[in-house]
């Protein structure tokens, strides 16, 4: 294998952007596959777009929390189930926008559909699983089993007959 070293030269040369552009969407589709640009993707229907939420999940003292993005989704299109040891979240987004001024037309629509699952542990309460939506963000609390909260265990000390404290003086007069 032969190692080539490119010595830069060192006056300036000219910055060409539309240069580099093509050739970083031409590193990108070598890489993955597809085109760099995402009004290119828009340009091949045969490729599908493909969305999927942000999940955050949170560990609690007496529960998770897992929390799901998912801006302008209508709440009546999420499906959140449990299944074994795993959870769900499947739903549908679309969405139209529409912009028509003078001289100017602009018109878009996104849609598709998603599904995100997550491993939950053996050790929670699915029959209390509750699901929320506020505002695009979906919360679901996955209780915890009462035997796996922690327990704070109190420990006592025992006083022995003779035993003396360090923070107390013998008054007794033994050696």
């Amino acid at each position: 294998m032969t190692m080539e070293r490119r010595i830069l030269d060192k006056g300036l040369t000219p910055w060409q952007p539309l240069r580099e552009m093509e050739e970083v969407g031409r590193r990108f589709e070598d890489v993955f596959g597809r085109p760099f640009l995402p009004g290119i993707w828009r340009a091949f229907p045969s490729e599908e777009m493909v969305w999927a939420p942000a999940i955050d999940v949170i560990e609690k003292e007496d529960s998770f929390l897992v929390k799901v993005e998912l801006p302008g989704v209508k709440e009546e299109d999420v499906n959140v189930t449990v299944t074994g040891g795993t959870l769900t979240i499947e739903g549908e987004k679309s969405a139209e926008s529409e912009v028509e001024k003078k001289g100017y037309y602009y018109r878009e629509a996104s849609y598709g559909s998603f599904s995100r699952s997550i491993t939950i542990p053996p050790t929670v309460d699915a029959s209390k699983i509750e699901a929320s939506y506020d505002k695009g963000v979906l919360g679901i609390t996955i209780p915890k089993a009462p035997e796996i909260k922690p327990k704070k265990i109190t420990v006592a000390t025992k006083n022995k007959g003779e035993t003396v404290s360090k923070n107390k003086k013998d008054t007794t007069g033994k050696k």
